[in-house]
């Protein structure tokens, strides 16, 4: 098993004859990804790749049986792809645009309570399934099938650590990029109960930053968890105020902060890595207990 994506799950990609995505949808065909469409509005009835383009994704939905859409469209149009998919009954939804105004996000979180669909993202590097593929923009080839689940805000520091578990024979279940902004569709919290409930996964590694109380929130539940957790927590030297690369990774005031993390999960019982390069022998441990 695995969270949230598996091997045949029929995948639309939203802004398919843009750069990016004209760009990445084959990298996700060729991690067996299986996509069977794609939507740019006025362009309905093309052909990109042989695959066929539609107007909206109701239409696409209607005439494929699409559950999942990745989300490629610029920033200014993203947030109403997103609305667009939960309306026409996508179940997963995962937005990489980065850049999304906060209030059009405000609108979103609004719009998908009255909608059963799960939004990954946005500003994030997708979800992956080794074994089965990939939705996004994460390089498929450094991963491994195993039994680690992995979730993580920040897209680069999910290939670095991905890739260190991969040399270091830990291969992962499902590994997820919630992204990095002030309002996100799912939470640390939300993938620690999944993660939870997989079979496949014996233990999960929670990558964090300093901003906002996503991750204390997950130590409190992480408690509560019969599997371990490891955690890193990045951006340790951030200056108060400052915001440090995602729009969620600012320190205000007391809150946010890297140590108030740190202490957070340790209080939790969760190993805290000093480094990422720690991180695979505290996984090693964590599986032998």
């Amino acid at each position: 098993m695995s969270i949230l994506f598996h091997k045949g799950d029929k995948v639309i990609v939203q802004g398919i004859t843009g750069n990016e995505g004209r760009y990445h949808t084959p990298r996700m065909i060729q991690s067996g990804t299986l996509v069977v469409g794609g939507v740019t509005p006025g362009k309905g009835g093309q052909q990109l790749d042989d695959l066929p383009v539609f107007d909206t994704v109701r239409e696409a939905r209607e005439q494929t049986g699409a559950a999942v859409s990745c989300i490629f469209v610029p920033p200014l149009g993203a947030a109403d792809a997103i609305m667009e998919a939960a309306a026409a009954g996508i179940e997963l939804v995962v937005c990489i645009t980065e850049g999304i105004p906060v209030n059009d996000m405000t609108r979103v979180a609004a719009f998908l309570k009255e909608h059963p669909t799960r939004l990954i993202g946005p500003n994030c590097p997708g979800v992956a399934t080794p074994g089965a593929g990939k939705i996004g923009i994460m390089p498929y080839h450094i991963m491994q099938e195993g039994h680690v689940g992995f979730i993580s805000r920040s897209g680069t520091l999910t290939y670095e650590v991905v890739a260190l578990l991969t040399e270091a024979g830990l291969g992962q279940s499902s590994i997820i990029g919630i992204g990095g902004d002030p309002i996100i569709g799912t939470t640390f919290i939300d993938c620690l109960r999944l993660f939870a409930q997989d079979p496949q996964t014996a233990v999960v590694v929670l990558c964090g930053e300093i901003g906002g109380s996503d991750e204390e929130d997950a130590a409190a539940y992480a408690a509560t968890m019969t599997k371990p957790v490891v955690s890193f927590i990045s951006g340790r030297t951030a200056p108060p105020g400052k915001r440090m690369g995602h729009a969620g990774a600012i320190i205000s005031g007391k809150t946010g902060t890297a140590q108030g993390k740190v202490d957070a999960l340790l209080a939790a019982g969760v190993p805290v890595a000093e480094t990422i390069f720690d991180i695979p022998e505290l996984t090693r441990r964590a599986l032998k207990q």
